[in-house]
């Protein structure tokens, strides 16, 4: 459930069935969030947000609702460019080369730019949209060549290497980036 309010903005309520009281954090979005018993009421929680603003303001550090908005928007943006394109790519380079890979998933991850799952999911961070293209065809050379090297090995650089010449300086260049949106 999300609560609109007029101080903290969206306000992300999860009920949790091993909850036996209510606990405030900030999600990874800067949101509020309240942890709730499964069986609390909306009326409840409510409630409970209400009694406790002046020790959510001392206590967390919390984003302002206007600044949420702007990276919600900015956030559908680019998922929006990401599946028109982070998909087709992977495809594209995954035919090139010759590797078979299950299924893409587009993330919003604030510390990886991709990923491949054992099952063969390769997923791609939106972020990518945000970085020039040499770079983003690094990270996608670099997953698929886990679907042969399951690590970071020799073997496995040799391979991201026949593909791309200039991974080192590719990676170096993204490190220096933040793959959060």
């Amino acid at each position: 459930m999300i609560i609109n309010d007029t101080e903290f903005g969206e306000v992300i309520v999860r009920r949790s069935p091993l909850s036996r009281g209510v606990k405030f954090s900030v999600s990874t979005s800067g949101r509020l969030q309240m942890s709730v018993p499964k069986n609390t009421s909306d009326f409840l929680a409510k409630r409970f947000l209400n009694s406790n603003r002046k020790r959510i303001r001392e206590k967390l550090p919390i984003k302002n609702p206007d600044e949420q908005r702007a990276r919600d928007y900015q956030k559908k943006i680019l998922m929006k460019k990401a599946r028109n394109y982070l998909p087709y790519r992977l495809e594209y380079y995954a035919k090139l080369y010759g590797y078979e890979y299950s299924k893409c998933r587009l993330t919003h991850a604030n510390t990886r730019w991709g990923s491949c799952s054992s099952n063969k999911t390769i997923s791609l961070n939106i972020g990518l949209m945000q970085v020039p293209e040499p770079l983003r065809d690094y990270v996608i050379i670099h997953e698929l060549a886990h679907l042969n090297h399951m690590n970071h090995s020799k073997a496995f650089w040799n391979e991201v290497g026949l593909h791309d010449k200039n991974y080192r300086l590719h990676e170096k260049k993204l490190k220096m980036l933040s793959p959060g949106v």
